[in-house]
């Protein structure tokens, strides 16, 4: 029976998702045995792996799941929720709705089609303050709201959401139990690792052009962090054609790079995390103020 739906190189992110399910325990299970210095250290290490997995193996799995049984992708969803604390599928329909409006301005009623728009909360058509984006985004979301917008058509969906996130919050309740000084010391680095995610999709966008399909994203094409990121790098090509497996998005930049050049897609030369390090950025803001 054919297990993986595209390439057997889906076996990485798999493999890298239990990887970082193990390593959550880990931060539990062998927390009275640290000294608090190396927990503040793994704490970091570990808001930089939620980042990490929500941007290039949950991402990824949305566009491009890599089960070919139906029940496995369902199973490595459960799996995804627990590992970076909150619904697969939840955020599967909150990502679609970016793909919808691809960080799209507001329209005459102030609204965007995509949620994570980094201009849905600016003003004067201009993007929101990084700083605000990234601290206020993880509390925008209404899962309510996004439990309904499932149900409509999607009714299982939505009550496996809802299963995937009472899963999370039960296994939490188990580490109190176990240990509630060690969950309590990693909420904040919790909060923190999904700050990290929205800065991630922050520099993914920020100059991109909202009107151009293939200058939608923004890309960094540093081969370290493709790599290591599942290719996430390649986010103006990501947007331009999502349903590309992240192994072909290389193949695919080579491909249109001189209409990207003609439409100004622009390109960072450091990874999205670091964009406001990056020179690209710094040198359009700086033509921007004068």
């Amino acid at each position: 029976m054919k297990i993986f739906a595209h390439t057997r190189w889906d076996a990485a992110p798999v493999l890298a998702s239990f990887a970082h399910l193990v390593f959550d325990v880990y931060l539990i299970v062998g927390f009275e045995s640290r000294p608090l210095w190396v927990s503040a250290i793994l704490g970091c290490l570990y808001a930089v792996s939620i980042s990490w997995n929500i941007n290039s193996i949950s991402h990824n799995f949305i566009h491009t799941p890599y089960f070919k049984p139906r029940w496995m992708n369902y199973g490595f969803s459960m799996l995804e929720s627990i590992a970076i604390g909150f619904s697969q599928t939840y955020y599967h329909w909150v990502h679609m709705r970016h793909h919808s409006g691809n960080s799209d301005r507001p329209d005459g009623n102030g609204g965007t089609i995509d949620l994570l728009s980094i201009y849905r909360y600016g003003r004067n058509g201009e993007p929101e303050n990084v700083w605000s984006y990234t601290l206020k985004s993880f509390f925008r979301d209404s899962l309510g709201d996004i439990h309904k917008a499932i149900a409509k058509n999607r009714p299982f969906d939505a009550a496996w959401g809802r299963f995937e996130l009472l899963a999370f919050l039960g296994l939490a309740a188990i580490a109190l139990i176990y240990d509630w000084k060690a969950v309590l010391f990693f909420v904040p680095f919790y909060y923190a690792g999904n700050c990290l995610s929205s800065l991630n999709g922050y520099y993914e966008h920020l100059h991109g052009d909202p009107d151009e399909p293939i200058a939608w994203g923004v890309s960094s094409h540093k081969p370290f962090y493709n790599w290591l990121w599942f290719g996430n790098g390649y986010h103006a090509e990501h947007h331009y054609r999502p349903r590309t497996h992240w192994t072909k998005l290389a193949a695919l930049h080579e491909q249109i790079r001189e209409d990207q050049e003609k439409a100004g897609t622009h390109v960072i030369s450091t990874c999205h995390a670091l964009g406001f390090m990056a020179p690209e950025n710094r040198e359009l803001e700086l033509r921007h103020e004068v």
